[in-house]
């Protein structure tokens, strides 16, 4: 029987319970704060980020994993006979995807998939990917169906806050400020063709009846929602907008399993605080 490793990047926003349920290996991104370097959601967390952030007014700088890295890193597991699909952050955001391909051409039996998404958009392509693991299917022929299945997947969240785009160069300070006076909440959605992002609906008011809005929006959307799974993902929030969230999620579908994940300090530190986003599947 073929011997395969489900190996992720830390961007896929998995949470512990299911990292370890599906036997997952994780590599991290790093977080570069000032001279020092840390490892995503090993020694730095968002929360810290956003400490660092109102002291100092410092935003991380995150490194890309390069060839070197990940040839080194999936060596020793064709060494020992695994073949080894491995998911990656959606390439029109990173280089990693392209780094990941160069080092899985020296080696045989790697097989990196460009998510064409982020987050739990990600997250939910791991998932599919361990479903196939244990149906018995090859680590190429995983590689195949991974590729079609992207199209299914549907990943956006709400920001609370422009100021973390801004002050990471994404966008201008008067619409930062226009929109915090404002109280306008943006939605991103993410293009499951390439994983670029691109603004959708925006709404007014507090966080907690925009986080109702956009959900049974955003799930209305879609006639052919797959309800075995779903993801509400965020950077840091009060958990009472992760139980509303939930419950307006349940009022619109009742999903078999909802997963609340937490995001990477990757992309927590381009979203900021208070972001809640949702990933699901289509038929």
């Amino acid at each position: 029987m073929q011997k395969i490793v489900l190996s992720i990047d830390s961007t896929c926003d998995l949470n512990n319970e299911l990292i370890n349920f599906y036997h997952t290996k994780v590599y991290p991104y790093t977080i570069n704060i000032g001279e020092k370097s840390y490892k995503d959601n090993i020694d730095i967390t968002p929360n810290d980020i956003y400490k660092i952030y109102e002291r100092d007014k410092i935003l991380p700088k995150t490194s890309t994993i390069n060839v070197s890295e990940y040839y080194n890193y999936f060596k020793p597991l064709v060494a020992d006979g695994y073949d080894v699909i491995h998911i990656n952050l959606g390439s029109s955001l990173t280089s990693a995807y392209n780094n990941c391909r160069l080092a899985a051409n020296e080696l045989e039996g790697v097989y990196p998939i460009d998510s064409q998404n982020l987050s739990t958009g990600s997250g939910l392509l791991v998932l599919k990917a361990a479903d196939l693991i244990q149906e018995g299917y090859s680590a190429r022929e995983i590689s195949d169906k991974l590729k079609e299945h992207r199209k299914n997947i549907h990943m956006s969240f709400v920001l609370d806050t422009l100021d973390f785009l801004y002050a990471g160069g994404r966008c201008s300070k008067v619409a930062s400020f226009g929109s915090n006076l404002l109280k306008i909440k943006p939605v991103i959605n993410v293009d499951n063709s390439s994983g670029s992002m691109g603004v959708g609906s925006k709404y007014k008011g507090s966080i907690e009846k925009v986080i109702v809005k956009y959900i049974k929006n955003k799930l209305s959307t879609y006639d052919n929602i797959n309800n075995e799974r779903m993801f509400i993902v965020h950077s840091g929030i009060d958990d009472k907008y992760i139980q509303i969230a939930k419950d307006t999620v349940l009022d619109c579908i009742d999903f078999k399993n909802i997963h609340i994940t937490t995001a990477s300090c990757t992309i927590s530190s381009h979203c900021g605080p208070n972001t809640l986003g949702i990933a699901f599947e289509t038929k």
